[in-house]
């Protein structure tokens, strides 16, 4: 039997924690959510750039203007502050909240991998629970790219951390969760993105190597991206091979639906593993 060493890693992606109708922070969302989580859950959120995007415009009329990466770190600074307020506020109180701020080479380098894995699987003994982000206030985009090269100069694989589905795969990989949920703003994987009666309920096999076979047939159907700078669903699916071959069983489903419900095959959703 496979053991594991932490429950569930859960990541939700920026467009499914935003309101688009009001232009503002789903509360009923992040609320719920934050209700949810206890300790042995990891939890990796987006939404700090639009969060403060729509904090800025709120405050000041206006967008930022400028160099795009400049106002992605401006931005992020704005919204993180935010997002970490909501998760608290919402969250049971007898819980400690612990934010970490990730960078590639947190997941490239192995001082930094250790370090960071220690520190999350204390979190359950501590009563705590671990928020976990991208750390764009301070990630210049240049400096990653030249980075990345260096690293790709030297070793065959090579962590990039483009968003948060491959952060919250990475961190799976660390800890070797039971599960692994993606939340998004569609109930999971379509064969066809404009038809609600294509979702894709499982993708298994016989044993790894056709489970990876048949996540890679799925791909085929996923194109297209929430927002700007996304990766959509062909990219999820690449990021979460390397947790499936290690026993996790991922889901992809709605952030509308609780985890419990989802795990347990209540909600609809994408399941994947074996």
């Amino acid at each position: 039997m496979t053991k594991f060493d932490i429950e569930l890693v859960g990541k939700i992606g920026s467009m499914a924690l935003i309101n688009k109708e009001h232009d503002d922070i789903d509360y009923n969302i992040i609320a719920s959510i934050s209700r949810q989580l206890k300790p042995g859950i990891i939890w990796v959120t987006s939404g700090a750039a639009e969060i403060g995007r729509l904090d800025y415009i709120k405050r000041n009329g206006s967008e930022l203007h400028g160099d795009i990466n400049q106002i992605k770190a401006d931005y992020s600074a704005q919204g993180q502050s935010i997002l970490l307020a909501n998760y608290r506020q919402f969250m049971d109180s007898r819980y400690s909240l612990r934010q970490l701020l990730v960078e590639h080479y947190h997941f490239n380098d192995d001082a930094k991998k250790n370090h960071l894995t220690e520190m999350l699987l204390r979190c359950p003994s501590q009563g705590a629970i671990p928020i976990v982000n991208y750390n764009d206030p301070v990630s210049d985009e240049e400096v990653r790219k030249l980075e990345i090269k260096s690293l790709k100069s030297k070793r065959s694989k090579v962590v990039e951390c483009v968003d948060n589905d491959e952060t919250a795969s990475q961190i799976a990989l660390l800890v070797k969760p039971k599960y692994l949920v993606i939340l998004t703003s569609a109930n999971g994987i379509y064969t066809d993105k404009n038809n609600s009666n294509t979702l894709v309920r499982e993708i298994s096999g016989k044993d790894i190597y056709e489970l990876i076979e048949n996540i890679e047939h799925y791909q085929n159907y996923c194109d297209g991206a929430s927002r700007v700078g996304a990766n959509g669903a062909r990219a999820k699916l690449e990021y979460i091979k390397e947790p499936a071959k290690n026993g996790t069983t991922i889901y992809i489903a709605n952030s509308k639906y609780k985890l419990d419900d989802i795990v347990k095959g209540i909600a609809p959703s994408t399941r994947i593993g074996l």
